[in-house]
């Protein structure tokens, strides 16, 4: 479980192909704190530490995940958004988040809005997912407060500490992302439907 705060911004310094399997070598200032076996979200996607080696560690995404991810696209020198688990009885700062990504969306716009942000995704709603105008969102990892919510997009509304400190200073028209909706709309929206 994660919470969508996001602790540092971590630096692809390597991409291995093993089979269908890829291993990709992470540059974070949280090197020193993690351990062989622990969940790390990178934005937004729950992978393993495999190993780790002085200010570098290795976690490995199979082909389920690059096929339903952002991750296939990542390339050596990118910065990615990292979360550790949270710990039982800190405060939930953001919101519930399992880090397993439902799908992806893409970037159609960005507007300045002198001195903070407003970005809109497209996402496939054929897929079954939702979003609820104020309700919770985490795109790349981050938590995020949806507006403007539609029936296949939504907006979020960014401030300046938000975007220098992940990696919403490098999105723009067309990036793809990674998307977990609130899991509690999800059991709703599936209970709903089974009555229909």
């Amino acid at each position: 479980m994660f919470t969508g705060i996001i602790e540092d911004l971590g630096e692809i310094v390597q991409l291995k192909n093993e089979e269908s399997n890829l291993h990709i070598t992470v540059k974070s200032n949280i090197t020193s704190e993690l351990k062989i076996d622990q969940s790390v979200a990178h934005n937004g996607v729950c992978l393993t530490v495999v190993a780790i080696e002085n200010d570098v560690y290795v976690v490995t995404a199979i082909k389920e995940t690059l096929d339903k991810t952002a991750l296939k696209h990542w390339t050596v020198g990118d910065k990615v958004n990292l979360e550790r688990a949270m710990k039982l009885g800190d405060r939930l700062d953001g919101h519930i988040v399992q880090g397993h990504v439902d799908q992806t969306g893409r970037c159609v716009s960005v507007k300045d809005e002198n001195g903070s942000w407003v970005f809109t995704f497209e996402y496939d709603s054929s897929l079954n997912n939702v979003t609820i105008e104020k309700g919770s969102i985490t795109l790349n990892g981050v938590s995020l407060t949806v507006v403007n919510s539609e029936k296949d997009s939504f907006s979020v509304a960014i401030i300046p500490y938000t975007y220098e400190h992940t990696t919403f200073h490098q999105l723009n028209e067309g990036s793809e992302v990674n998307l977990e909706f609130d899991v509690i709309g999800k059991y709703v929206k599936r209970l709903n439907d089974l009555r229909h």
